[in-house]
């Protein structure tokens, strides 16, 4: 199957531990892509200390798996607000303009959230797909979750049970994105579903 060509941008939403990143390796492996996630570019904040003392900005706490670790059950992580989606959504936006297509991968847990990443894309004047991604089988999804021992991010904590029930996500108000269940897909099904739809895809009009 022929990958499609030219700047476009794929947005993974979902959980902690539903699959996503799984599904964004086997899709890079069809689609080459700038692939951004968000937990790799919030770790390395952490790491550099570049955030101490600040606030989350005015993009709010968008959530990241890191974030969803702290509570009761888990250490304290640094959280970085806002930061890592800012810093995702600016150089998505020079990838695009480059030509290039852009693959992200977060929790994308909330409306603003959901409304930046479009507002990238229309920047940008690039076709854009929303991915939900879910696993409507909740044991599966706790046992994926407490299998994780170790984040195949450096320094990464990954988030208990009890913290991924908790984490802050808001239900989609639009139906107008593709849901994968992990729960009855596996990720190369995922990735060829998401090939289908971004051949559907159109470059959004001026001041849509």
């Amino acid at each position: 199957m022929t990958a499609p060509a030219g700047p476009m941008l794929v947005v993974l939403g979902g959980l902690p531990g539903v699959g996503k990143s799984t599904i964004a390796r086997a899709l890079l492996a069809r689609w080459p892509a700038v692939y951004l996630r968000i937990d790799t570019i919030e770790q390395a904040l952490r790491d550099a200390g570049a955030l101490a003392g600040q606030g989350a900005g005015t993009a709010g706490n968008a959530g990241s798996a890191c974030d969803a670790a702290n509570g009761p059950d888990g250490p304290r992580v640094p959280n970085v607000g806002a930061a890592g989606y800012m810093a995702a959504y600016a150089v998505a936006k020079t990838q695009l303009a480059l030509g290039l297509p852009v693959l992200a991968d977060s929790v994308n847990p909330l409306p603003v959230t959901r409304k930046a990443w479009h507002g990238v894309a229309l920047a940008a004047q690039v076709p854009w797909l929303d991915v939900e991604v879910v696993c409507s089988d909740v044991a599966e999804h706790q046992k994926r979750v407490e299998r994780r021992q170790v984040s195949n991010v450096p320094g990464l904590l990954p988030p208990t049970w009890a913290a991924v029930r908790r984490h802050d996500y808001a239900p989609w108000v639009s139906g107008d994105r593709l849901v994968v269940d992990t729960a009855h897909c596996s990720a190369d099904d995922a990735a060829a579903r998401i090939l289908v739809e971004l051949r559907k895809l159109k470059a959004p009009t001026a001041g849509a």
